[in-house]
């Protein structure tokens, strides 16, 4: 049976919660269009920050745990090593501020809930890779920032990740992402590679990109609770070759 509800409304949730008792529920829904939300803030609070309060709300409620996704976007990227769930955060824009809040949020409604933070998610048709490779087909110029870093990691990675971590019933914030970091533009001709495209890629600094929104220089985030997931150029492999 497919049932939904907008995760927007409080009343259709917990219907929704109290009608199927779930033992897990994973809060996938999110607004991330981190440009656009700098001029959209209400509805970017809606779905990152009382959309997930409502699920957790109907969670504590009704039974089931609530396992919520998060962002590395949370922390400001000063720092010169990756990001552990004690470090605090400083969100630089209403994307991340969003997700904070939701964050925040999640954890005080549902006292089993857990939050995982991933970052730079690919997969299928979607994703940054996914976008390069449309542009390099195109006769696009790639121009590609190098100062920012993140560790690319495969949905199907994390997914099997947030699954396991639901089994062993954990709760609190874990960070989920894959062993290592790159700059985007790295990302980008390792991609490229993947398909045989020979391509350039020209980097350029983050000032020069016309973004609406801040990110993070540093965007790689750690773990002291779990093991990261496997190598990134592993996952890109995998997803390269099951979209050919």
């Amino acid at each position: 049976m497919h049932e939904e509800a907008s995760i927007t409304d409080k009343t259709a949730v917990a219907a929704l919660v109290r009608r199927r008792k779930p033992d897990v529920v994973f809060n996938c829904a999110a607004y991330n269009e981190v440009d656009r939300a700098e001029g959209d803030r209400d509805e970017a609070f809606a779905i990152n920050s009382d959309g997930p309060f409502n699920v957790a709300i109907a969670c504590a409620r009704y039974g089931g745990r609530l396992v919520h996704f998060s962002t590395n976007f949370v922390f400001d990227g000063v720092l010169d090593r990756p990001y552990v769930e004690a470090d605090e955060p400083r969100p630089l824009s209403v994307y991340a501020q969003s997700k904070l809040d939701g964050e925040e949020r999640v954890l005080e409604a549902s006292s089993g809930a857990l939050v995982i933070r991933t970052a730079a998610v690919f997969g299928g048709a979607r994703g940054f890779p996914a976008r390069i490779l449309a542009r390099a087909r195109s006769g696009a110029e790639l121009q590609v920032v190098s100062d920012q870093r993140v560790n690319p990691t495969y949905a199907r990675d994390l997914a099997g990740a947030a699954v396991e971590l639901a089994e062993q019933g954990a709760s609190g914030i874990v960070h989920a992402v894959a062993e290592g970091c790159c700059g985007w533009d790295e990302l980008a001709r390792a991609a490229l590679e993947e398909f045989d495209l020979h391509v350039p890629v020209k980097p350029i600094r983050a000032g020069d990109y016309a973004a609406a929104a801040p990110r993070p220089a540093n965007g790689c985030l750690a773990s002291n609770r779990v093991k990261p997931l496997r190598p990134w150029r592993e996952g890109l492999h995998e997803w390269a070759a099951e979209s050919k």
